[in-house]
């Protein structure tokens, strides 16, 4: 005799067939709706029934040799085993602890989604709290899951104590967040490492609070860039994009080559500081290399190592806290560039209000997204005053700094670019 389950199951196939060639185009507007409703109430229930035969199915992982019922059933469904496992893990829960969210996903009253965000709020409980207050907290949840989806429930969930128990939520939040920060505390990590292509993998994980930090120092650098910029859309729009990603990492870039190196702490006996070395042959030719001190701190390929061209290293004694060591042809150092070379705020003040935009002719970039800039070379004895600067958006101050462009400074003070010939 065939058990009710599999009838079921078999019933809800045959049904499905039976309309499998009828055109939705046909039904009116409230029959489309009442369809979708009804499909995704009988979704959550369907998904419940497998669910509760999956927490069941110890026995049919053993009969097969698989690991557990999960695993079997990816393989044989030819599903996502991270899929099968999360689904087996909510099963035991929703038949050993969860049975007014079970009850809920059976009359199509709860979506798996939804289950889902329930659960992990429910987890994410202090262990502190008591069944009543939980049992209390998960029905709370499940009736607001006739009102919001999952992205709504797990705003409630995070604050779930506050409605179902006041008196010991700001309690369970401090022990709830020291835990959490005791965990982030033993997951952070940051690796790098060079992919031999001329870029360095930068992969981590932080804890909340530092990466909402760095997502809003990287903000305040990750600006719009202006048409014609490489990856701009190239539609006219001033304020054209680039990808987010591409966006981010430059704003990474950025926030680097303008950290205050004042404030870092000491080391090695000086304020935290890159040294390039280069010949000075080499630094004044369009086409050379320049070394950064600190071989061997990021690892990988060894064919890239720690060089740059000579025009990223002059663009950089412009930016950053580089500190170029200028060498003879014994390699002796023949001068140590000055490292008081940053301009100030207050000059950095006086220049967004003499030049306003980018000074580049025809950029309108704004000054507050712009770069100090050197006219002559800091490298090359420039001095670091108003007469001696100019602002320059990061596209022309990378142009400015190419040995492919030349440039002339017009008589107010705008600066033309050429690609040299």
């Amino acid at each position: 005799m065939t058990h009710p389950i599999v009838a079921a199951a078999t019933d809800v196939r045959a049904s499905l067939k039976s309309v499998a060639d009828s055109n939705p185009t046909s039904m009116t507007v409230d029959e489309k709706a009442a369809a979708l409703v009804e499909l995704v109430r009988a979704d959550a229930q369907l998904a419940e029934l497998r669910l509760r035969i999956l927490g069941d199915a110890g026995d049919l992982a053993e009969s097969t040799a698989a690991r557990d019922a999960a695993g079997w059933l990816a393989q044989v469904t030819r599903t996502r085993f991270a899929d099968a496992r999360a689904d087996l893990r909510l099963s035991a829960a929703l038949n050993r602890d969860r049975q007014v969210l079970a009850a809920a996903m059976r009359e199509g009253e709860a979506t798996l989604a939804q289950a889902q965000v329930i659960h992990r709020a429910l987890e994410a409980l202090p262990a502190c709290v008591g069944a009543e207050t939980v049992a209390a907290a998960e029905a709370h949840l499940v009736e607001r899951a006739t009102e919001f989806g999952p992205k709504e429930l797990g705003r409630i969930g995070r604050r779930i104590l506050d409605v179902v128990a006041p008196e010991i939520a700001e309690q369970a939040e401090a022990a709830r967040l020291a835990d959490l920060e005791a965990h982030a505390g033993d997951k952070t990590r940051l690796t790098l490492r060079r992919l031999g292509d001329g870029t360095t993998r930068c992969s981590g994980i932080l804890p909340d609070h530092a990466a909402t930090r760095f997502a809003t120092y990287l903000e305040a650098y990750a600006n719009p860039r202006v048409a014609g910029e490489p990856g701009a859309s190239g539609d006219g729009d001033p304020v054209s994009r680039l990808p987010r990603p591409r966006r981010l990492g430059h704003a990474f870039v950025q926030l680097l080559e303008s950290m205050d190196p004042a404030r870092l702490p000491i080391h090695g006996g000086d304020a935290t500081t890159v040294v390039v070395t280069i010949p000075l042959a080499s630094l004044q030719a369009d086409l050379a290399a320049a070394d950064l001190l600190g071989a061997g701190l990021v690892p990988g390929d060894e064919l890239t190592g720690d060089r740059i061209t000579a025009s990223q290293a002059r663009r950089l004694a412009c930016t950053a806290k580089i500190v170029p060591a200028v060498l003879g042809g014994d390699s002796v150092p023949l001068d140590l560039g000055r490292s008081r070379r940053l301009f100030t705020p207050a000059q950095r003040k006086a220049l967004l209000i003499r030049d306003r935009t980018c000074r580049a002719e025809g950029c309108d970039v704004p000054g507050t997204w712009c770069e100090a800039h050197h006219l002559h070379a800091w490298w090359q004895g420039g001095a670091t005053d108003l007469d001696n600067a100019a602002l320059l958006c990061s596209h022309h101050h990378h142009r400015i700094h190419d040995p492919a462009h030349l440039n002339e400074r017009l008589p107010n003070g705008d600066i033309r670019f050429h690609r040299r010939r």
